[in-house]
Order: C-alpha cells, then sequence, then structure tokens
C-alpha cells in the first residue's frame, strides 16, 4: 500500500496564504485515489490555536479512518508545560500515531522531544533550511525517530539540504521526506548515501499534487522492496504499525 506520509487538512486561521488558509481535502482525495495512494498522515495547517486544530483534523481521520492516520501539531513555544497533555489527547482520544512542528512557529524543544519519547512517537519537525539541528537531536534523543521533511528546506536551499544527507546516512534516528523536493539529484544522492530504509514518501498535500509527487519515486528507479520502503514502508515501521 503507498502512503503518503505528509497531508495537511483542516481549518487556518492565519489567512497569510494557503498554508495557514482552511486546507480542503477535497482535490487532494480524489488526486490521491487516482495516483493509488491507499493512505495519508494528515497535519493541521498553520493555526494560532493547535488543540482546536488537531480537533479538526480528528475528525477528518474518524470519518474515514481506512484512509487517514493523523499527527498532532504543536507549537514549541506557545504550547509550552502543555505539550505532553496535547499529545495525550491526540494519542488517547483521537488515535493520531505521531508529532508535527515546525520552526515557522518555533525551533524544537527539549520537551517536544521527551513527550514523543514517553509515547514512543516519531516527530516530523520541518527545521526550514537549520539542518543542523539533525546532529543534536539524534546525539541527545537516540530513543526518537526524526522525520526532517522535504530533505531539510521545502524554500530549495541547496546548501541545506545537501548539509542534511550526511547525518541522514549516520544517523539510525534520522529520515526525511520528498515532499517538494525539486533537486532531484540530491534526493538520489539521499538514497544513495542513506539508504531506501531512511527516506519516506510525502506531498505536501493538498497544495502539491500527490501524483506529481509520486512520480519522483517511481524515477528514483528503486528495487521492488526498497521502493515499498519509501513508499509506505518506512512510515509504518516508525508508527509501529
Amino acid at each position: 500500500m503507498i502512503i503518503d506520509c505528509h497531508c495537511h487538512a483542516g481549518p487556518g486561521d492565519g489567512l497569510t496564504g494557503p498554508w495557514d488558509s482552511n486546507a480542503g481535502l477535497g482535490r487532494y482525495a480524489r488526486r490521491a485515489r487516482e495516483a493509488g495512494i491507499g493512505r495519508t498522515v494528515l497535519l493541521a495547517a498553520f493555526h494560532s490555536d493547535y488543540a482546536r486544530a488537531n480537533a479538526a483534523v480528528a475528525r477528518l481521520v474518524a470519518a474515514e479512518p481506512e484512509r487517514y492516520l493523523g499527527f498532532a501539531f504543536v507549537h514549541a513555544r506557545r504550547d509550552a508545560g502543555r505539550i505532553a497533555a496535547m499529545v495525550r489527547t491526540a494519542v488517547e482520544e483521537y488515535g493520531f500515531r505521531g508529532i508535527k512542528l515546525h520552526r515557522h512557529d518555533a525551533p524544537i524543544t527539549g520537551e517536544v522531544c521527551e513527550v514523543a519519547q514517553h509515547f514512543g512517537l516519531p516527530v516530523l519537525y520541518d527545521p526550514v533550511g537549520a539542518t543542523s539541528v539533525a546532529e543534536l537531536l539524534a546525539v541527545q534523543y537516540p530513543r526518537v525517530n526524526f522525520i526532517l521533511p522535504h530533505l531539510g528546506s521545502f524554500a530549495d536551499d541547496w546548501a541545506a539540504q545537501q548539509a542534511l544527507i550526511a547525518p541522514l546516512a549516520r544517523h539510525r534516528n534520522i529520515h526525511t521526506d520528498t515532499a517538494g523536493v525539486r533537486r532531484f539529484d540530491l534526493l538520489e544522492e539521499a538514497v544513495r548515501r542513506a539508504g531506501a530504509h531512511k527516506v519516506l514518501f510525502g506531498s505536501d498535500g493538498p497544495w502539491l499534487h500527490p501524483g506529481v509527487e509520486l512520480e519522483k519515486i517511481r524515477l528514483l528507479r528503486l528495487g521492488a522492496g526498497d521502493e515499498a520502503l519509501v513508499l509506505g514502508g518506512n512510515l509504518l515501521r516508525l508508527i509501529g504499525a
């Protein structure tokens, strides 16, 4: 089964762009079905209250549990002191399987990592190009699996993406996803040096077309076993499914 590990959904209330406006799933769902994508991890859009945003994502997951999985979005600074409570709600009430946060909100903190370790959850953290954090995360929290999406930079920062490949290859708990990676040569290098078991297929839907993003995986020309890892096996392993 093909699993998209990175798709936003639900309400946003900032209205500065699609990333913090309402993220509807209509077009994404149709495109994903047409592309043969069987399951998708849903993440909230940017929001001023991630507890509310996560609850909205939970309703989407509950409506189609055979298709959607949820990760709990948290704000490392604004939610400080209540991250454990938010994640507990997400895990015990919503059945969510991971934690999501973004450096655009605030850099990742030890509190987030400790909560992830306690609940045994992977962390999808967008470092917005500050990929040197991978070394710190790997060494200080070896029991936590981290996914740094976009090969470390959605902004197409070649230096940041190149710099992530070494810790990706060196540390067993550092992973990446393919969402929005335009520099295909770097994606090939990441798989070659770190191994297919360290790379996850993601689309960054609903804003990017999941079928287009999926084609990049096909073009890697991986063996059947390695392609199966990228297209879903790695995500299932990280969430313990």
